[in-house]
C-alpha cells in the first residue's frame, strides 16, 4: 500500500514539503539515531556544499545499500517524481570529492559518482527492485532521473 500511494502524483506534490521537514526534525533530536523515513526505505543524511554557494546544504535522503559492507550507497535523484532535478544532485555534480553522509548516527566522508550508461542500466533495475515506484516518477519525467554511487573516502 505505501508503494502505491507514493507512487501517486498527489503524494508527488505533498511528500517533499512534509518528509524532509519531519525527518531533519527528528534526526536532529534523535542526535542522528532516527531518520522517520527510513522506516519505509533505508536512509541517510547528506550533507554536500551547495553548488554555487559553498554553504553546507542537508537533505535526508532515502538510499539503496550496496554491498555487503556499509560503506557504499546509492541515491536515486527521483524528486518524488516532480520535473525538475533536486538540488542536491547539482550539489553533488560540482563538489563530488566533499560529501558527508551520516548514516546511523555515523558522519562519514563520502565520494561521489554520477553513474551512467550500461552501469546506471544495471543499477537502475536494481532500484526498480528496491523501490518500484521510481518506475512511476520515471514514466512521468522527460528528464533521466540521475543515480549517484557514495563510496567512503
Amino acid at each position: 500500500m505505501v508503494q502505491r500511494i507514493s507512487a501517486t502524483r498527489a503524494f508527488a506534490r505533498t511528500a517533499p514539503h512534509v518528509v524532509p521537514v519531519l525527518d531533519r526534525a527528528v534526526h536532529r533530536l534523535t542526535r542522528g539515531k532516527v531518520l522517520l523515513s527510513a522506516r519505509m526505505l533505508p536512509g541517510l543524511v547528506l550533507t554536500v556544499p551547495g553548488a554555487r554557494t559553498g554553504r553546507p546544504r542537508t537533505t535526508p535522503l532515502a538510499c539503496m545499500p550496496e554491498g555487503k559492507v556499509e560503506g557504499a550507497w546509492i541515491l536515486v535523484g527521483s524528486n518524488f517524481g516532480r520535473t525538475g532535478h533536486p538540488a542536491w544532485t547539482a550539489n553533488l555534480l560540482a563538489r563530488p570529492d566533499e560529501a558527508v553522509v551520516n548514516w546511523r548516527g555515523r558522519d562519514i566522508p563520502v565520494r561521489a559518482t554520477l553513474l551512467e550508461g550500461e552501469e546506471r542500466a544495471r543499477v537502475w533495475e536494481a532500484a526498480l527492485v528496491f523501490w518500484p515506484p521510481y518506475a512511476a516518477y520515471q514514466r512521468r519525467l522527460e528528464r533521466e532521473i540521475r543515480l549517484f554511487r557514495l563510496e567512503r573516502r
